[in-house]
């Protein structure tokens, strides 16, 4: 018998925020359980005036607390009907009352008087497994706070058994990174716009005890986790502006996405999102409201085309010491996801994306080839690159674009063998249409 249970009562609020700093309009949800666990919440919003590329509209933040205690701020970063889900931490058996309201110093100044959300939360209990109980707690990177840039929008988790021991590893997407890599290269090495991190790992033996924790710091050193915790949650402060993070800070507004599983053998990191298509739509949004999606858009400036103007492409292989980068023919033109520039090439193994900048009115299905092209490596802080290996390519998972909506729409049917390209050389893989998924 599951001794778990709970109960919840599937109302709508609307929540209303004053025009001064007052009080808003409550939302509230109650739970009972008999044993300690861990709870999460579904909060259902619609927010049709939430418009997250226009500055002072972009989003309504609600404030979350638990049994009269702080828990987390969750900003509503899509417009129109939406679904968040959050991990509210450990309880102990007993009645729990979830309660959500708008936090007018948190929300856009033209949502602020209109009264423009409403919501209804869904709540669950969950045994304290650990892949819920280690979730980490984020804390916003104080520049951030109030200015609808870089939040952590999604988290997922991937596990990794071994004979003694399981690894739980877990990553975050941040709708954009204010620091670190320009938009055009994040386009031509990573596919994307958001910045997405390992944030934090722990390794659990068979009996339970922590054997390693972990942290992704800043200049992306791995570092002994040693902070506080609330419950078994490690708490962790986002500290630069590409979204490193340490086990200690000042800030206390906070997010606490839900952890979600994933498995990526063979794939990229990127897939989360392929799953999750409105993070693209976000990332968007968020390039327009900052000025980084231009008509007319020049390498190495900053600024992108629209992202539903780019082929995006996945390609597994070992790039040793060469360097990579996409193409795509339309009639009989290749265009390149690096833009004739060594810096905007792809320089790491395993699974990885770019993307192709298509010309104003070209649209993807005339895309009729795909290519991975082998180079040098350039000189780097006037040290000489070491002597170029060939690439060894063993997949091409996808080529898509983005449709009207941000929703990927692949084209090209998955390749898989082994074509070893040496600097200099190409492997072209002509448009074949992907079988329909069941």
């Amino acid at each position: 018998m599951n001794r778990y249970f709970f109960f919840a009562t599937f109302a709508t609020f609307a929540l209303i925020a004053s025009g001064s700093r007052g009080s808003s309009e409550l939302a509230e949800e109650t739970i009972s359980i008999d044993k300690p666990a861990e709870l999460t919440a579904v909060v259902a919003a619609r927010c049709f005036e939430c418009a997250w590329d226009i500055p002072g509209r972009e989003a309504i933040t609600l404030r979350v607390s638990l049994d009269d205690k702080y828990s987390q701020h969750l900003p509503l970063v899509r417009t129109g009907e939406a679904e968040y889900a959050i991990a509210l931490g450990h309880v102990d058996a007993g009645r729990h009352v979830v309660r959500l309201e708008v936090d007018p110093a948190t929300t856009a100044t033209q949502l602020r008087d209109e009264g423009a959300a409403t919501v209804r939360v869904t709540l669950k209990s969950n045994p304290p497994a650990p892949e819920l109980a280690y979730a980490p707690i984020l804390y916003a990177r104080p520049n951030t706070v109030g200015k609808f840039t870089d939040p952590p929008v999604f988290m997922w988790y991937e596990t990794e058994r071994g004979p003694r021991s399981t690894w739980y590893r877990y990553s975050v997407i941040f709708t954009n990174e204010d620091g670190g890599t320009q938009t055009d290269r994040l386009m031509a090495t990573w596919g994307r716009t958001t910045d997405i991190e390992y944030v934090y790992g722990v390794e659990i033996d068979r009996a339970g005890a922590v054997l390693t924790e972990e942290f992704q710091g800043p200049e992306h050193k791995m570092t002994a986790f040693k902070g506080r915790r609330d419950a078994r949650h490690p708490l962790l402060w986002v500290s630069t502006d590409n979204n490193m993070v340490s086990d200690q800070g000042e800030t206390t507004i906070r997010y606490a996405p839900l952890a979600a599983p994933f498995s990526l053998a063979n794939k990229s990191r990127e897939e989360v999102m392929d799953r999750n298509p409105w993070l693209y739509a976000v990332a968007a949004k968020e390039m327009v409201r900052e000025g980084k999606v231009v008509k007319a858009t020049r390498p190495g400036t900053n600024t992108i085309s629209d992202p539903r103007r780019f082929v995006y492409l996945e390609a597994c292989a070992e790039v040793g010491s060469a360097a990579v980068s996409f193409g795509v023919r339309v009639g009989e033109s290749w265009l390149s996801s690096d833009l004739g520039l060594a810096t905007h090439r792809i320089v790491r193994d395993g699974c990885f994306r770019g993307a192709v900048p298509l010309p104003e009115g070209v649209d993807g299905r005339e895309v009729s080839a795909v290519r991975v092209s082998a180079f040098e490596r350039p000189p780097r802080n006037g040290q000489p690159a070491p002597p170029a290996t060939a690439v060894r390519l063993t997949r091409i998972n996808t080529a898509f674009v983005l449709n009207a909506q941000y929703v990927p729409t692949p084209f090209l049917a998955p390749w898989r063998g082994l074509e070893t390209i040496p600097p200099g050389k190409h492997f072209d893989l002509p448009v074949t249409k992907p079988r329909p998924q069941h």
